[in-house]
């Protein structure tokens, strides 16, 4: 009976995990995410990739390299919802392996979802003035911090 009230609060932590991973991107708790919680997923994306274009102060100059960034947000986000609902959808005939399994699917995609995000950004962040840069850099950096100390609350 144990297993089973795991399994159930699992997929919503590990959706909310994901999600927050997801969006790898750049600030803390986001105000496009937070000033709107009955937002659809891609509304939140967009939201999000709006806030960052922002905050980044991309230029013109930069626009088609930003696309590209755009266009790995929204690509990994429908890879991972889409996931993340069929996990949620077969979560109560699961066997072990197939937990197991869709974990690791999700896990995956993940992963990929970096490796994308970072492949595109990597030409973007060469090209940003100094300012854009050190921006950037506090934006990676206190993502991780700010989830750091959420779980610690």
């Amino acid at each position: 009976m144990k297993r089973i009230a795991y399994r159930f609060t699992y997929p919503t932590v590990l959706a909310v995990a994901v999600a927050l991973l997801a969006f790898i991107v750049l600030a803390s708790a986001s105000p496009a995410r937070a000033a709107s919680p009955g937002a659809s997923k891609a509304d939140r994306v967009e939201a999000r990739i709006k806030e960052l274009h922002t905050k980044l102060k991309i230029t013109s100059e930069q626009e088609e390299a930003w696309n590209g960034v755009a266009q790995v947000m929204r690509d990994d986000a429908k890879t991972m919802e889409a996931l993340i609902k069929a996990r949620s959808e077969n979560a109560s005939t699961m066997t072990a392996v197939d937990d197991l399994k869709s974990y690791g699917e999700i896990a995956q995609a993940h992963a990929d979802g970096l490796k994308n995000f970072t492949s595109v950004f990597e030409p973007l962040y060469a090209g940003m003035s100094d300012a854009q840069k050190k921006s950037a850099d506090m934006l990676f950096r206190h993502h991780g911090t700010m989830k750091s100390k959420a779980k610690g609350k």
